[in-house]
């Protein structure tokens, strides 16, 4: 595994803090998009398909980093659209750095040649270039040709210039498997630190839809890629995930559509530090009381949010707890009630307006 001991420590040691608070799930990794602009229109990602007004927004280094302090996880991807393309950069990755957390600059490497005097090689920081294969097939996934050669060209430049590199790779169903053998063999013969290679996920605002993998394409493809790996390959990522590749792991996963957003943040708004969740148990617990409450149910439901249950009674009795609401004896339609206006009070904060929640958004 193509990781720094430096790399390794600060995580191990991260993730046992968290252990030793108690803390079930965190944050390993900070996917921060300072903005969506890309210099390319691959067939595979639709990120330039949003609008204008949406791709001209940019992140601020200051927005940057103070996501970075509140999400608190050691290691920061900055993707895109280009990250290059930001005109601060250079600023959000010193900053970053400056916090002792280690960068990952996604990048297509159009720019980064030109780029590489706005950043000092660092154990901190890593660029990341984004390579679907070899010449034929990288250019042809860009939609672009020559594109392979210019990464290439700037991957030696900054390996030259002691810049740490890794390779990112997204197979689609028509990838060959002994070709990306072979890219594997070329890229490790550039010198690059690791590769990170992953199927293509379905993206629906990508104009190409065909090409995606499915589970048993997924698991067929990577077999034969990864069969008999040469020792030379190394690859920046967690070996569970390449044996999940290879089906021989079974990792349950949460979907995160946008109703479980839209009930996370919601929860988050009645869970807001104003105090109005807690008025319940403030009057005979103490000031301290409530504070300890709201640190830990602030935690659980960013950590549990799909865990939420908003129908039947159970779901109810759950959210209630959450909250802090405790019915009177055995009067729970009168909580219930407490809850419901809690939580249509909140809608009307988050929304801006009155209005009255989706039926399927009660608790």
């Amino acid at each position: 595994m193509a990781v720094p001991v430096s790399q390794m420590y600060t995580v191990a040691k991260y993730v046992l803090t968290q252990k030793l608070k108690g803390v079930k799930r965190y944050p390993l990794v900070l996917m921060l998009e300072p903005l969506f602009r890309c210099n390319l229109a691959c067939a595979g990602c639709g990120k330039i398909q949003y609008p204008d007004h949406v791709l001209d927004k940019r992140l601020t280094p200051e927005q940057c980093w103070a996501a970075a302090e509140e999400c608190g996880a050691p290691i920061v991807a900055i993707p895109g659209g280009e990250p290059l393309i930001h005109p601060e950069i250079g600023r959000i990755v010193e900053g970053l750095v400056a916090q002792r957390r280690y960068i990952y600059v996604c990048t297509n490497a159009i720019l980064l040649e030109r780029k590489l005097k706005e950043f000092s090689p660092s154990k901190y920081l890593t660029f990341s270039v984004h390579m679907d294969g070899l010449k034929r097939e990288h250019d042809l996934a860009v939609c672009r040709d020559g594109v392979y050669e210019v990464a290439v060209r700037a991957i030696k430049e900054a390996l030259n210039r002691g810049h740490r590199v890794t390779t990112n790779t997204t197979l689609f169903d028509d990838a060959n498997p002994d070709r990306v053998r072979q890219f594997f063999d070329e890229m490790m013969a550039l010198g690059v630190e690791g590769m990170m290679i992953s199927p293509g996920y379905s993206y629906q605002k990508a104009p190409d839809q065909q090409h995606f993998l499915k589970k048993a394409k997924t698991r067929e493809l990577f077999s034969k890629i990864l069969s008999r790996p040469k020792r030379s390959w190394k690859f920046n990522q967690s070996p569970l995930f390449l044996d999940f590749l290879h089906g021989n792991q079974r990792i349950p996963v949460h979907a995160l559509g946008e109703s479980d957003v839209q009930r996370l943040r919601l929860a988050e708004a009645l869970l807001s530090p104003s105090g109005r969740v807690y008025e319940d148990v403030s009057r005979t617990d103490g000031s301290h009381r409530v504070a300890k409450l709201r640190h830990e149910q602030e935690r659980e439901v960013r950590r549990m949010h799909g865990a939420l249950r908003l129908r039947g009674f159970r779901g109810r009795r759950h959210l209630r707890k959450r909250l802090g609401i405790r019915p009177h004896g055995e009067n729970h339609a009168a909580a219930d009630r407490t809850m419901r206006s809690r939580w249509q009070t909140a809608c009307r904060e988050w929304h801006g307006h009155k209005g009255a929640l989706h039926s399927s958004h009660r608790p």
